[in-house]
């Protein structure tokens, strides 16, 4: 089990961040980026999943920007509230925040960057913009064909979903053309295959990501 501690970006804003520790030393460090949803119990439980892989993870509470404390659910209106926060928040303050994660992260060793959903995208952003991240992956990102022209400083993995109504397949064409150097794999799934707390949740396809993550993990970061 993890525990929640305090960060501060760069700006002073201070932030909540959920940090789950291996047993023994870390391989790594990880930040982990959450959906729209907040840093929820699904988001906790992915982290000490990974903590048990033998990485340090931090997942910075994006959110507390605007609103503190947030953990949704998946239902219509959580969805609607998530998005309203995301939208108040923009990119680059979600960045400034993911520096503390970072910096806290990089005390274990190579630092890579995880994100699921608008999380994918802002994995996709930390691989283009920030200095010092060794993999990136990126779970379903729909906001990541905006950007794929950036160049990555990083090996980057891209997971989507054949059936995913909110990635058109011309967008994962688009981003797969733009970065020719990333791994992308398309499952036969819908958006959100690898979280077990929604009804898209497809088994064999979250745990085929997750082994190919692993891997990639386990390459560049120990």
């Amino acid at each position: 089990m993890g525990q929640w501690i305090r960060l501060t970006a760069d700006d002073g804003h201070t932030l909540d961040a959920y940090q789950a520790e291996p047993k023994g030393t870390a391989r790594g460090g990880l930040v982990l980026f959450q959906e729209i949803f907040g840093v929820n119990a699904h988001i906790r439980s992915v982290c000490d999943g990974f903590a048990e892989d033998g990485y340090r993870v931090v997942a910075p509470a994006l959110f507390d920007r605007v609103t503190r404390g947030v953990e949704l659910g998946y239902g219509p209106e959580a969805i609607a509230e998530g998005r309203k926060h995301r939208g108040a928040l923009g990119w680059d303050a979600p960045l400034l925040d993911a520096r503390a994660a970072f910096a806290l992260a990089r005390t274990a060793g190579k630092v890579g960057a995880i994100g699921y959903c608008w999380g994918g995208s802002l994995a996709f952003l930390s691989a283009a913009r920030l200095d010092g991240v060794s993999a990136a992956v990126c779970y379903y990102g729909g906001q990541i064909v905006g950007f794929a022209s950036e160049v990555t400083r990083c090996p980057v993995m891209m997971h989507f979903g054949a059936r995913d109504a909110l990635i058109p397949p011309a967008d994962v064409e688009s981003i797969t053309r733009a970065q020719p150097g990333a791994s992308v794999f398309v499952y036969d799934a819908d958006h959100g295959f690898s979280c077990d707390a929604r009804a898209s949740f497809d088994g064999p396809a979250a745990s085929l990501a997750r082994t190919r993550t692993l891997a990639l993990l386990a390459e560049n970061l120990g």
